[in-house]
């Protein structure tokens, strides 16, 4: 990263350990990123004990929920620029040169990626109407979690980090960064797991359409929580 900029990698998890090793793999082995932290929200599986196995990640653990756990990670890190990465999704090799040329502009506090949303989990029928999630990551003005949003440190404590909600908790810290700078969306994409769209396929695209409007319109996240059912 250009002028002494660090990055930290902070990854929620609970219950990934299928998932976890693979993705700690690949951080590894990506150029510029100069910390990983995991924030294990309670497993009931072995996703720490996965995780303590790579030396140089260090694993939190902090109460269950997203918001908490990334709060959590941000807390501990060290890293100038702070960057959100779901357990499900994976980073493009020069992801680092993305993020420093994007932060490059100071008049920008954050940014994210496109998504590139694939069945991990073998073949489906329904792998070619994945690319359609695909879609809003490219219009939205508000980064999702699953975009791997990153952010200057400084900008994050100012926005008072992710707030302790069930569900949109991405969401509103987008809204509340762009009233501090501009958000952008680099031209790189990450890939994301379909496991989700996939298991539930009407349901998740109802959550994808509609969700976001309500809670633009006021509808209480804890509201919508109960409607999603378990967000994890």
């Amino acid at each position: 990263m250009r002028g002494g900029a660090t990055i930290s990698v902070i990854v929620p998890v609970l219950d990934e350990e299928a998932r976890i090793g693979s993705r700690l793999a690949e951080l590894e082995a990506t150029p510029g990123v100069d910390e990983v932290i995991v924030v294990d929200g309670g497993s009931a599986d072995r996703t720490a004990a996965v995780a303590n196995a790579f030396p140089a990640v260090r694993v939190l653990s902090a109460p269950r929920g997203r918001g908490p756990q990334m709060n959590a990670g941000a807390a501990a890190a060290a890293g100038t620029v702070l960057l959100f990465l779901h357990a499900d999704v994976s980073l493009p090799r020069d992801a680092a040169a993305w993020i420093a040329g994007a932060l490059a502009d100071p008049t920008v506090v954050a940014g994210a990626f496109r998504t590139w949303t694939v069945p991990d989990a073998g073949r489906s029928w329904l792998a070619p109407l994945l690319h359609l999630a695909d879609v809003r990551s490219r219009i939205t003005r508000f980064p999702y979690g699953d975009q791997a949003i990153f952010v200057r440190r400084e900008a994050f404590a100012r926005a008072g980090g992710f707030p302790d909600q069930p569900l949109m908790e991405d969401l509103e810290l987008s809204r509340r960064l762009r009233r501090l700078g501009r958000v952008v969306t680099v031209a790189a994409a990450v890939r994301v797991s379909g496991r989700r769209l996939l298991a539930r396929p009407i349901h998740s695209t109802l959550v994808m359409r509609l969700f976001p409007t309500l809670y633009r319109l006021g509808v209480p996240a804890r509201l919508l929580a109960r409607l999603y059912g378990d967000p994890r």
